[in-house]
This record gives C-alpha cells, structure tokens and sequence, in this order.
C-alpha cells in the first residue's frame, strides 16, 4: 500500500494498509505493528492514539485521530506571510529580515509564529505553531512547521539526525579560496560580550560545507550547507576564517553596501513525514540581496 494515497476526513486521517491487515485475526496487534513497521508512526504518538481510542476502522479504511484541535499556543498577530509549501502535515514560510522566528519574552515585537498562528486562524484550523528550526533575526528564508503530532515528532528526529537539508547564499568579505570546502570549528559563547559566539575549543561540534564560492575583486557569494545548526554558525565560521558576511557588524562585517547580515536560505530540503517523499521548497532571495550580486560580478 503506498501511503501517498492518505485521506483527511475532519481529525482524521484515513488510510488503507490492505486486506491482510485488515482481515487479520488479532487486528489490533496487525495493525500496530503497520503502522510502527511499514507506515514509520512514531512508537510515542502509537501509544497516544491507543490510549485515546485514537484509532478505528470503518470497513477496510484505518483511521487516525491525528488531527485533533490543539490550542496554537502563541497569539494570532496577522501581517503579511508567503507561504512556499503547505500541505496537512507542513508548512514552510518565508522570513523576512528583521523578524524573530519566536518571542524572546523581552519584547513587543510581532514574530514569525505570531503570523503562522494567525495564518491557521484564518484558515479555520486550531493548530499549535511548531517551527521545526529557527533562522537569525536579521536572516531571511524559509522555515518549517509541523501541523501535528506525528509531523513533529518525525521532524524533529530528522532535524537532530541532520538529515533535514539548508542551502544557504552569503555574500562575504574578500575572495573566499577554492581549496576552502568545510569549515569544521566548534563553537562556544564569548563570555566577553553576551551575544556574540565564537570558535572555541571547548564549545560544540559545528560544521558547515561550502557548496560553492563565486569570487569577486570585492566580495564574494557563497553556497554553503549547515551539517549542524550551532547558533550564528554560519557567521561565526566566516568571520573566523577571515571573511565575515556583509553587513555583519557584531562579526566585523562592512555595513556599507547592506544594513543587516547577508544571509539568506535559499533552499530547504525534508522527507515528508509521512509519504516520505522528498519535499524541495525554493525561496527567491530577496531584493537586498539581489543588489549585492554586482559586487560579485563588477
């Protein structure tokens, strides 16, 4: 049975696990083990909807209770939000610079999960804001939502497992070397300021690929992908080989072509939690970013 052909009936999900299973003559116990074995339902949420009576047939149809309301957990704040991918189980949105992906608890300011919160209200779906990772305030790029329990619980064991792929573009300062294809650095606080981070031998392990460089007489533009999601990495890692990004003042970054560190994800890549198809999602790199290419290319 392929579970590409899933169903969302209100809270549940159905799906169809053939007649083997559900003919079998211990049919709870078949069924559990369908799901865990062939399905990839996390063992956590199994025991869940079991407790719950979470799970039923009708005729030869399995259903979940996967979709129960959940309250959002956060205050829905509309403002504008592109959404790139979303479908039952995700959702990736854009994040503009200037925006934290969640409250710090020291401020007023509208968030990335605000806008998600209101987006599922406007929507009509009563659904917790669960950002699978997070992005820089001042980065720009797509970040992921899960929509439900087993969404998150896949997700998040994929984010750890470092299989949930970021590409991200930077322009930098100087000419980044061709030879220079992984900075691997661990990274620690710097107990002299208390924002910024910095190489240290006894911080976490933080490694980060450099896809390709395209060097110019001033700058150059790089693609790199994050094997670790170490705070500030990417910035961190550039600055201490000598080429921090522009605009990057807390890292010694020029500001005199951008106002903020340009840093901007332009491709995320997953397995869907489910079907576990491969899901690519793209996001045009926005305009300040665009300006910087002449840098590269004079």
């Amino acid at each position: 049975m392929s579970l590409n052909h899933w169903l969302r009936r209100g809270e549940w999900l159905e799906l169809a696990p053939g007649k083997k299973i559900a003919s079998a003559a211990d049919r709870e116990a078949a069924t559990a083990a369908w799901l865990l074995n062939e399905a990839g339902m996390p063992e956590k949420l199994l025991g869940q909807l079991q407790a719950s009576n979470g799970i039923e047939w009708k005729g030869d149809r399995l259903r979940l209770a996967l979709f129960a309301a959940r309250k959002a957990g956060i205050e829905p704040i509309w403002t504008d939000l592109t959404v790139l991918y979303e479908d039952d189980f995700c959702l990736v949105v854009h994040k503009p610079a200037g925006m934290k992906v969640h409250p710090d608890g020291h401020s007023d300011e509208i968030t990335l999960d605000h806008a998600v919160a209101a987006h599922y209200q406007m929507q009509g779906e009563e659904i917790a804001v669960r950002h699978i990772h997070r992005l820089d305030q001042h980065t720009t790029g797509p970040v992921l939502y899960a929509k439900n329990d087993w969404a998150q619980l896949v997700l998040d064991k994929e984010m750890s497992g470092k299989r949930i792929s970021r590409i991200y573009a930077a322009f930098v300062e100087g000419r980044i070397p061709a030879e220079l294809k992984v900075i691997d650095l661990p990274i620690g606080k710097d107990r002299h300021h208390k924002q910024r981070r910095r190489v240290s031998l006894g911080g976490q392990s933080a490694v980060t690929r450099i896809l390709h460089a395209e060097a110019g007489n001033q700058a150059s533009l790089v693609y790199l992908e994050l094997e670790t999601g170490r705070t500030h990495q990417i910035r961190v890692h550039l600055s201490h080989v000598g080429h921090p990004l522009l605009g990057d003042a807390l890292y010694g970054g020029s500001m005199s072509a951008i106002g903020r560190q340009a840093l901007h994800g332009e491709r995320l890549s997953f397995a869907h939690p489910l079907t576990r198809e491969q899901i690519e999602v793209s996001d045009p790199w926005p305009e300040d970013m665009e300006r910087l290419k002449a840098l590269v290319r004079a």
